[in-house]
């Protein structure tokens, strides 16, 4: 699932064209773009804006559709399935021909969407894949697999795990049980730190340990909610790091979580430069990427939500041309109906000595947002 450098260049860049010219595919797609125009009508349904990221995501792809003389719907839903539900039906009541879900709850879309396509309008999955229906056309997301991987690797190689050292404890965590990304995640770093489990390298002194990636949600905190991480995480130290025993490592798949978590492990004492863990985290928050500097987090993955926006821009572009819809993959998103031809992006690590290099020198935050 790894993709070329040069394919994410694209993605980025090529949006900046308005008039943007059919890419060939290998991978030709079967949705309703790609054999008659459509009209750029645009709903785009974000799931809330208590996220930093999803703010960004919304704003930056409603600016481009309009700029390029689009009509767009751009709402939030306040993480509530009732409110996505309404805001979607209003959306297609009033004309969008394209909708643009990021889903709160990917299961619980198919009635909305098969009124949608009664409407003949094309769905394209942002980010979340969309679980249990039919009328999805497209997916664009990051490789979320490598996401997971890419955290796991971090933690292998900082713990030596492959130099037999340890044992050390970790204490994992998972994403919200609603979202389909975060089954992704998981798997990619408990492909990764599972082995050394097994082999006693890694112990989980609070027992929260999957057996296998398939049961991830056991471990799954709500809505990516920050407070249930740190109470989670407060819990476990309470009752399973007594007596001066130390937590070495927590995985966490995104830094919504991550916060919450390292402000449960300073309350208990752990502080930043001598004893504070290994903590993962993505999507590179400014808060977060604060944390980074500060030492209270160690790395972050960054996936450059600016690419996704570009990536479905034209996307959309292609549709209302009447042109074939260009995606990479065709054969690793079963949404239980049917194999929804994508498009992936690739995620990269940031850590604090490459803040400047990454994310500063790219324009995706301001060194003064981070305090550099």
């Amino acid at each position: 699932m790894f993709i070329s450098k040069k394919v994410v260049a694209l993605a980025a860049t090529g949006v900046l064209a308005l008039s943007v010219a059919a890419c060939g595919s290998s991978a030709d797609t079967a949705g309703s773009g790609g054999d008659k125009a459509v009209e750029c009508n645009v709903g785009i349904s974000m799931p809330t804006r208590s996220l930093e990221r999803w703010i960004n995501d919304g704003e930056q792809l409603q600016k481009s559709l309009k700029d390029a003389g689009c009509k767009v719907d751009l709402q939030y839903a306040d993480n509530k399935t009732d409110q996505q539900i309404s805001q979607i039906q209003n959306q297609v009541a009033g004309g969008a021909k394209i909708l643009v879900i990021a889903a709160i709850d990917g299961k619980v879309l198919t009635p909305v969407l098969a009124e949608a396509k009664k409407q003949d309008a094309v769905v394209i999955s942002y980010d979340r894949l969309i679980n249990g229906s039919e009328n999805v056309d497209y997916y664009a997301t990051f490789d979320n697999y490598k996401v997971g991987q890419l955290q796991g690797q971090f933690i292998e190689e900082k713990l030596g795990l492959k130099d037999a050292k340890g044992p050390f404890t970790l204490e994992p965590f998972a994403g919200s049980p609603d979202d389909n990304n975060a089954k992704f995640f998981f798997s990619g770093a408990w492909d990764v730190l599972l082995p050394y489990i097994e082999s006693g390298k890694l112990t989980v002194p609070s027992g929260k340990s999957p057996a296998s990636d398939a049961d991830w949600a056991s471990i799954g905190i709500q809505g990516w909610a920050s407070d249930k991480a740190q109470a989670e995480m407060d819990n476990r130290l309470s009752s399973f790091y007594t007596g001066g025993s130390k937590v070495d490592v927590v995985l966490s798949p995104n830094d919504s979580l991550a916060i919450g978590i390292s402000a449960s492990l300073k309350s208990a004492g752990y502080k930043a430069g001598t004893d504070f863990p290994i903590l993962t985290g993505q999507d590179a928050d400014k808060a977060n990427v604060k944390a980074i500097l500060d030492g209270t987090q160690s790395m972050t993955v960054w996936k450059d939500t600016r690419a996704l926006g570009d990536r479905v821009f034209t996307m959309i572009q292609e549709i209302t041309a009447g042109k074939t819809v260009e995606v990479n993959d065709t054969k690793s998103y079963d949404n239980g109906k049917k194999i929804v031809p994508s498009f992936l992006l690739d995620p990269e690590v940031v850590t604090k000595d490459t803040v400047q290099s990454k994310l500063v020198d790219s324009g995706f935050i301001k060194a003064s947002d981070v305090g550099l």
